[in-house]
């Protein structure tokens, strides 16, 4: 196997371009550039796959991997999810949910294509930069919660989630961030 070229500056600049002061354009030519070095999708015994990306490059990544039944461009948050009410047995949103990327105002739509009694599975960064968006994200969480939408399965936070690309966002003996996996059960009858 041939030697990776990028040291992990290269990487954490590239990451940090897609991050906060960016333009829409911006992040689309990110994920468009990252999608030839994506981690491979897995299967864990389901197998009938919609998918949906802003990044051109990502969607053909995903087309190429053939498992998809469907892949559509759409920019989340900016643009209403292309998916029919009640539709999914599982939506998972995964590396998206935080500061500069995707809204929190979006969970209303994952919400509302997943099926009664289907899983919406969501992460997001707990790192400092990302706290105020992780707060406005879990009383979006709660709210729809308190209100019987969904019910939780399970929180739990992961302590060495992904490198960090700064230093003001380690902690002291780690170089990585933190995370937190979100999993909620969508209420079988909406009242």
């Amino acid at each position: 196997m041939a030697a990776n070229p990028r040291t992990f500056a290269d990487v954490q600049r590239t990451i940090l371009s897609a991050h906060k002061e960016s333009t829409v354009e911006d992040k689309m030519s990110f994920y468009d550039s990252w999608s030839d070095l994506y981690e491979q999708l897995q299967r864990l015994g389901f197998c009938n796959f919609h998918g949906v990306d802003g990044s051109e490059g990502m969607l053909e990544l995903a087309q190429s991997k053939s498992m998809y039944q469907t892949l559509q461009k759409c920019t989340l948050g900016s643009e209403s999810l292309p998916a029919s009410s009640d539709s999914y047995d599982a939506v998972v949103i995964v590396g998206a949910l935080s500061e500069g990327q995707v809204p929190y105002t979006v969970l209303p739509e994952l919400h509302r294509a997943t099926k009664p009694g289907g899983f919406v599975c969501m992460t997001t960064r707990t790192n400092t930069s990302n706290q105020l968006y992780k707060k406005q994200l879990q009383a979006v969480i709660e709210e729809m919660e308190q209100k019987g939408l969904w019910e939780r399965v399970k929180v739990q936070e992961v302590e060495h989630w992904e490198k960090a690309t700064s230093v003001h966002e380690t902690k002291q003996d780690s170089k990585y961030i933190s995370g937190i996996i979100y999993i909620y059960r969508k209420s079988r009858s909406q009242d």
